[in-house]
């Protein structure tokens, strides 16, 4: 199976364990391998205002929902889960597709599938 393939096998095959998380958790979730394998709940969607959640799945630059000033702090958290395994918070804040800015806080929570290491993204706006 090419590599790619591999990867949205893997990552549908999580959001199936993951349904009933994304579905009954009050945060906003998603699920994060690389740029291009990727799936969040509605409640991310809604939050940032895509269409849909194939609207976000698409986005090659999902780290351009993040506020350039907050980008640099995002990407580390994401390094620390990814690669030391070491779960995060930080605040940050996220630009909605009509350009209001929300003030949020991440978890980020390293989980490993079938030899991948994944992030699981828990947001909450703070308010």
């Amino acid at each position: 199976m090419p590599h790619d393939e591999h990867h949205e096998h893997l990552i549908k095959e999580l959001t199936e364990q993951l349904a009933p998380v994304f579905s009954n958790s009050p945060q906003a979730i998603y699920l994060y391998l690389d740029d291009t394998h990727k799936i969040c709940n509605q409640k991310f969607v809604d939050m940032v205002g895509y269409k849909s959640i194939d609207d976000w799945v698409n986005n090659e630059a999902p780290v351009g929902d993040v506020s350039e000033e907050d980008q640099p702090k995002v990407i580390e958290a994401y390094g620390a889960a990814s690669e030391n395994y070491r779960a995060s918070t930080v605040t940050a804040n996220i630009m909605r597709k009509d350009g209001t800015r929300i003030k949020t806080k991440v978890i980020m929570v390293p989980i490993t599938y079938k030899g991948e290491v994944f992030v699981l993204h828990f947001i909450s706006e703070e308010k």
